[in-house]
């Protein structure tokens, strides 16, 4: 390797890793000759040369899946390109069940490996035993098989990836520790080391389980923390082949794959983890190894011996345990930081680094050349974690749980267990005291749905109706019939403010927002491309005054994106109020009585229309009150200075009984919405949705004086036939669940996937979101003609398709 340190590059990639030297790689492919890769000590010394070299291709997303399935390709072509062995093997995986609830999370995923484009067999117990003779399969009830999943050496991988960049101009030094980022003007611009200084124009942090520390140095935050990762190598085994497929089974917490010489590989997720290196990872760490822990594993062994008859008699040539990071919600983080442009994050990868570097180091490569993420990449963008998220403590504890969730059951509305409460809205106890089971979103307490009198408000999961089911369908019938209370403060608030506000706003809204003070435009928020980055409400306050509203899990993603477009001569302040208010939605068609009740204020359609605001006081209390609403019908959002809010909610909660008034949680908001046809960012629309394809096409002012960004990519999109569309679908059925990524058959072809799903219970039957692709076009008389299916779980079952909503099509319920 080479040993002189330049004084200057274009990209300085921090970290030997496999997801660095795939960073390298690819921007060399890319054509950038001026990379420079800085490993604090050897290639592959922290994570990754302990790695078991899995490479499996079905990921939770379908973009993701796609970036996996890249690196499968990758792999196997790396020797051939570099010369550089990689000892790459297609082998399949296989993943069993002995319960029938996994069974069903194997054929859910299955269904949705259909949709990616994932070959994919679902497999019989005697299919098993053909396959793994010399496990004990009695007691399996089926599986999945995928053919296309492989092995590989992840340090001879490495390498490959490391002499391809050098073979393509890049320059890789190892011994050179990076001990601080240069910034100026609010971008990075460089890095210190104990060599000297390196100038660069982008600085891509892949350190690892360093990641964190490095991030620190340029004020960015990286959430992930480290945990001891386990596997053991036994001595030969009779009559063990090799290469057999690597055999899943994530209800007993382990996987086997077979090493060369009979031997077998048996590694872990167990349920609870060893957190590691909270006082800082010694500075000689390389290649090291932690010390053994037979008994915290002996119930996974114990698993293991039984479905291996004969394990027991087979040594230990290797006990492992070394030191992997984790993130807060177990998905990886890449992307520019927030906080600094120029300054890129491929980091806290959850040991899922080797299949996942390939991919990632594609994307991030592209990114940095293009100025912009090549695809939808919201799953492990760095935007969605939060300030929080980075406090070592919080890390610590959620780090307990996130191993294990790799393998432990991937329910529907799972709620993390650990690092809980961290943001309370001011009527949380209030609501715990009206027997309120909270989820958690953003680091908000958010309640769900509410028990009755005698139920315990907790969680019992299953793939059918949970136990919450008949209580959310009471929450969701009393917004349609009555009136529904809602505590939605942990929507994200921002205002914006300033002689320029209008204009620049503007510019940044496909709707038009220069509108009279006290009227509510919603509007999607797009990229260069046209494809929709944020959809939210914008409220007027006054000439130069607007109240942007968005999702909780967006808070930082659109602060980041509102300020990322700031020139410095633009005369607009952007203060972010999320925590300066509290918000009460209420909603249905006793909402107007019971508030004009309650404020002496007129609420009459003259008075308030829909889509205007108005300032109204409720006990005492001056609040801003939006005519809006995410459920479909007549509603309110009252937002309340902090202080005032419990003054506001006990006023309203105590005059609603009268009105049939019932508090209601997040899962009868997002049954309710679904009724509606209403989009959710991030499942339903994504930045590769255009809003025409999303049935946006109502909220962007095309001709509007000024223009807007993405418009010009729009203007020939409006006017071709559009050959992919967001479609509705209800069950014909009235049993089965809709969650999400179930295939969509019309006629017979797979032309889509479901993008999100809940239970109507206005409709008596599951509804969904979903995407249709067809290359002639998506046409009414298309949607009309087709016979459509939804897959779950295997099974295909008979929908109607529609691109209006299934519940009050024509909107007379929120205008009423």
């Amino acid at each position: 390797m080479e040993r002189r340190l330049p004084t200057s590059t274009r990209v300085v990639v921090i970290g030997g890793g496999i997801v660095g030297c795939s960073v390298a790689y690819h921007l060399a492919q890319r054509g950038v000759r001026d990379v420079l890769l800085l490993e604090r000590r050897t290639l592959t010394c922290g994570t990754t040369w302990h790695a078991a070299g899995l490479v499996g291709q079905l990921r939770a997303t379908q973009n993701l899946t796609r970036l996996a399935q890249y690196s499968t390709e990758l792999f196997a072509t790396l020797e051939e390109e570099t010369g550089q062995a990689t000892g790459y093997v297609k082998t399949g995986s296989l993943s069993v069940a002995t319960d029938v609830e996994r069974l069903e999370e194997l054929e859910r995923g299955a269904s949705m490996a259909r949709c990616f484009g994932l070959g994919v067999e679902r497999v019989s117990r005697e299919r098993i035993a053909e396959i793994w003779p010399q496990v004990q399969s009695d007691d399996v009830l089926g599986g999945v098989f995928l053919p296309g999943d492989a092995t590989t050496s992840p340090v001879d991988t490495t390498r490959a990836l490391a002499l391809g960049a050098r073979q393509r101009g890049a320059t890789v030094l190892e011994n050179i520790e990076v001990v601080g980022v240069k910034v100026r003007d609010g971008r990075a611009c460089g890095v210190e080391t104990r060599e000297g200084t390196v100038d660069a124009e982008v600085v891509v942090n892949c350190a690892g389980m360093w990641g964190r520390e490095v991030g620190r140095m340029a004020g960015v935050n990286v959430p992930l923390h480290a945990a001891e990762h386990f596997y053991v190598v036994t001595e030969p085994i009779d009559g063990l082949s090799h290469p057999l497929p690597t055999w899943r089974e994530p209800g007993a917490c382990l996987y086997f794959k077979t090493e060369p010489g009979g031997c077998l590989l048996i590694g872990f997720f167990e349920p609870r983890a060893k957190p590691w290196g909270m006082d800082g990872i010694p500075a000689d760490f390389e290649f090291d190894q932690l010390p053994d822990d037979y008994e915290h594993l002996a119930p996974q062994l114990s698993a293991a011996a039984r479905r291996l008859p004969g394990l027991d008699e087979a040594g230990i040539r290797l006990f492992f345990n070394g030191p992997e990071s984790f993130t807060p919600d177990n998905r990886y983080l890449l992307g520019e930081a927030p906080e600094l442009k120029n300054f890129f994050v491929a980091a806290g990868f959850n040991s899922i680094g080797i299949q996942s570097a390939g991919g990632a180091g594609k994307v991030l490569a592209d990114w940095i050349c293009d100025g912009r993420p090549p695809m939808d990449l919201w799953d492990v963008d760095l935007r969605r974690m939060m300030p929080f998220q980075g406090d070592a403590e919080y890390l610590r504890q959620r780090c307990v749980e996130a191993p294990g969730l790799l393998y432990a059951m991937h329910w529907p509305f799972r709620q993390a267990e650990t690092a809980r409460d961290i943001a309370h809205s001011p009527f949380h106890a209030r609501l715990e005291a009206s027997r309120a089971c909270f989820g958690e979103l953003a680091g908000w307490e958010r309640p769900n749905w509410f028990a009755p009198e005698g139920v315990e408000a907790r969680y019992r999961y299953s793939w059918g109706r949970q136990n919450w089911f008949e209580y959310s369908a009471a929450e969701h019938r009393a917004v349609r019939e009555a009136v529904g209370l809602f505590d939605q403060t942990s929507f994200s608030k921002f205002r914006i403010e300033g002689p320029d506000a209008c204009r620049w706003l503007g510019r940044l809204c496909a709707n038009d927002i220069d509108v009279e003070i006290g009227r509510v435009v919603y509007t999607p928020w797009l990229n260069e491309q046209g494809g929709i980055e944020a959809d939210l409400t914008v409220t007027r306050l006054a000439e130069d005054r607007f109240w942007v509203v968005s999702a909780p899990a967006t808070r930082t993603r659109d602060l980041a994106w509102l300020r990322s477009h700031l020139e410095p001569e633009t005369r607009v302040e952007i203060h972010d109020v999320t925590s300066d208010y509290a918000v009460l939605g209420v909603m249905g068609p006793h909402s107007r009585s019971l508030l004009s009740a309650v404020s002496g204020s007129s609420l009459a359609n003259e008075d308030f229309p829909f889509a205007t605001s108005q300032q109204i006081e409720i006990a005492g209390a001056r609040l801003l009150a939006l005519r809006i609403t995410y459920v479909g019908e007549l509603g309110w959002e009252l937002y309340v200075p902090w202080g005032d809010a419990l003054g506001v909610y006990d006023a309203v909660a105590g005059a609603g009984e009268s009105f049939g008034l019932r508090l209601a949680g997040f899962h009868a908001m997002n049954s309710l919405r679904i009724e509606k046809g209403y989009r959710h960012w991030g499942h339903d629309v994504t930045p590769d949705d255009n809003p025409f394809e999303a049935g946006l096409g109502f909220a962007v002012a095309m001709e509007k004086a000024g223009g807007f960004l993405g418009r010009e990519a729009l203007g020939s999109e409006k006017k071709r036939v559009l050959t992919r569309r967001l479609v509705g679908f209800a069950l014909e059925d009235p049993e089965p669940l809709l969650y999400h990524d179930e295939p969509v058959w019309r006629d017979g072809e797979l032309v889509g996937q479901i993008c999100s799903g809940m239970y109507g219970h206005t409709l008596g039957r599951s509804l969904g979101l979903g995407t249709v692709e067809a290359e002639t076009g998506v046409t009414r008389e298309f949607i009309r003609s087709g016979h459509y299916e939804i897959e779950i779980a295997g099974r295909r079952v008979a929908a109607r398709a529609s691109l209006r909503p299934f519940y009050d099509p024509d909107g007379e319920k929120v205008r009423s």
